[in-house]
């Protein structure tokens, strides 16, 4: 990602280059702003790409009762059992692939939130069994973190699209 270099900073009248604190605060923001977001879609890659290649394995992910259930109810019985849980592995996995290449991420992200809508959609396709009494299961829980892929699929599909961080001076009181 392209940034706009920052001047140097400089104490406001009387033209004199400001304090180091200032100047390696500024340079950690460059730094960040040119790299965060890749970093974000590298490590959501790993994430997701991980909780894919678990699903290949019987019994090794936490999720596949939950991912059978989930695509039987979403494809009205059309897959289900262990085909649903293949699918969801392959998906995933090419899904986390295209995050840690950074190759063909305009379609990974269009798919990628149609994913993101079955995952979450055990919480509102069996609520009482996600939140007995009130209170969240450790399955509904396990959905509900996936609010946090959700965000970061934003900021990475914002940048995707073209979205770039911006920086500004900050002034100090």
């Amino acid at each position: 990602m392209a940034t706009t270099p920052i001047p140097e900073p400089v104490e406001p009248g009387t033209g004199q280059r400001s304090a180091p604190a200032p100047d390696l605060l500024m340079r950690s923001a460059q730094w960040l702003a040119q790299h965060s977001i890749t970093a974000l879609r590298i490590s959501l890659g790993l994430v997701i790409a991980g909780f894919g290649a678990l699903k290949f394995i019987p019994g090794a992910s936490p999720a596949e009762a939950l991912v059978m259930r989930t695509t039987e109810a979403l494809t009205f019985g059309v897959v289900s059992g262990t085909t649903a849980v293949v699918i969801t592995a392959v998906l995933e996995t090419f899904l986390g692939l295209l995050l840690l290449t950074g190759h063909g991420l305009r379609l990974g992200l269009l798919v990628m939130a149609g994913w993101l809508g079955a995952i979450l959609a055990p919480v509102v396709l069996f609520p009482s069994e996600m939140f007995p009494g009130g209170f969240p299961t450790l399955a509904a829980q396990y959905v509900l973190k996936d609010i946090i892929l959700a965000a970061a699929w934003a900021v990475v599909a914002a940048q995707v699209l073209g979205a770039r961080m911006i920086l500004t001076r900050r002034s100090t009181p």
